[in-house]
């Protein structure tokens, strides 16, 4: 399988697929991602760079975003002069489930964050999400805390506030990598 950066023309399938995973969370009794997400906040994302698709020929068998950006109001200011990549929208497509490309796509990323400078690789899960939260943890993740309030949607409660760090490693993830090089990130102050 080959890991290649997200282009525009990936925004319908990565919203599909957003899709197919609240429709399956839904089924186990989890709100998660029952939001729509906003097209345009996501082309944004991968205009950015830091999408990216993990294919298996012309099929899509998952995605990752991994930015040097932390998200308004998780980090403290003193996790945040440590060197870190932050994982997001992590999904494997359902027929690709059960074949460990999660676990791989997280060890491709701390390769990743690693080849950057990073220290960390860092992510938010769903408050109430116990079996991912379970995941992460069983993936090497350490639980740092839960951020409740913060930047709340129509002032109510923050819903992905589960913090989780592990170090960045070097990995042998066994994909592919088109990707380019990753930007070295700046030095901490």
């Amino acid at each position: 399988m080959i890991i290649t950066l997200a282009e525009p023309h990936d925004v319908a399938k990565l919203l599909a697929f957003r899709e197919e995973a609240a429709a399956w969370l839904r089924g186990l009794g989890s709100d998660q991602w029952s939001r729509p997400y906003p097209a345009d906040k996501l082309l944004a994302t991968i205009e950015a760079g830091t999408v990216f698709m993990l294919r298996d020929g012309h099929t899509t068998a998952g995605t990752i975003t991994l930015t040097p950006d932390a998200e308004d109001g998780l980090w403290t200011d003193d996790e945040l002069t440590e060197p870190s990549m932050f994982i997001n929208k992590l999904t494997v497509a359902r027929e690709y489930a059960g074949q460990n490309l999660g676990s791989r796509l997280l060890d491709w990323a701390g390769d990743r964050a690693k080849r950057a400078g990073a220290q960390w690789i860092r992510l938010d899960a769903w408050t109430t999400n116990d079996a991912l939260q379970r995941y992460y943890v069983e993936q090497g993740f350490t639980h740092i805390r839960t951020v409740r309030e913060g930047a709340a949607v129509n002032g109510g409660p923050r819903v992905s506030g589960w913090l989780a760090q592990r170090p960045a490693r070097q990995t042998d993830h066994g994909f592919t990598d088109r990707t380019p090089p990753p930007s070295r990130l700046p030095m901490a102050a």
